[in-house]
């Protein structure tokens, strides 16, 4: 490509979906000179491959994307193991003892307790 050419081609991304209640899907970046443009080289690329509800093509420049810094609030504080299935673990073994301490049916008859009426 030229230096001409270099700002006349925008990158944009495509995003579909397969009918109205599925959620958006990315599919693939093409190169167009404007938004229209994109479209129909979407849609022409979708009528070669399989059928869409909806296209949708968005410039690359207007997602903002998340900074470093940005990246770093999205870590996990390492006091939140109760709030994953990882943190009740231990309540497995909690429950087996609190089983084996229940009473079974040979202690109950055991007891030769009559009923009384």
């Amino acid at each position: 490509m030229s230096d001409s050419g270099k700002g006349f081609y925008q990158v944009f991304e495509v995003f579909s979906r397969k009918n109205d209640t599925a959620p958006l899907q990315h599919q693939f970046s093409l190169l167009a000179p404007n938004h229209e443009i994109a479209l129909v080289m979407a849609q022409e690329n979708f009528m070669r491959r399989e059928t869409v509800s909806d296209i949708w093509v968005v410039k690359r420049s207007d997602i903002r994307m998340m900074t470093e810094e940005e990246k770093e609030s999205l870590k996990r504080l390492d006091n939140k193991d109760y709030r994953t299935t990882k943190g009740y673990g231990y309540l497995k073994k909690k429950w087996r003892q609190y089983e084996q301490q229940m009473l079974d049916e040979k202690e109950i008859l055991s007891w030769k307790g009559e009923i009384q009426r």
